[in-house]
């Protein structure tokens, strides 16, 4: 990705993933970076934070989107992934 908002290293979450971004009329697809971060020290949140390649969008400018979650709001999240996954795993078995 050029002109990146995000720093990628090997420790970034996922740095290539398919992403899409959508707005009122128009719907583009991009790779994507999408990392979970908690401070150093003293961590008092865990931010999840998503980045679109800029150079596959008209539609947006460069920028990153992040949240900031508490810790049991990460653990919802994770829950949820978990049973995403889980269902997903149980459609490919049959």
């Amino acid at each position: 990705m050029a002109d990146r908002v995000l720093k990628v290293n090997a420790f970034t979450t996922f740095d290539l993933l398919d992403g899409s971004v959508e707005g009122h009329g128009f719907e583009e697809e991009a790779f994507a970076t999408l990392n979970v971060r908690t401070p150093r020290e003293d961590p008092d949140e865990v931010t999840l934070e998503l980045e679109l390649d800029n150079t596959q969008l008209d539609g947006v400018p460069t920028h990153a989107d992040r949240v900031g979650l508490s810790a049991d709001e990460a653990r919802t999240l994770a829950t949820e992934l978990q049973k995403a996954a889980e269902r997903v795993d149980d459609t490919e078995d049959r």
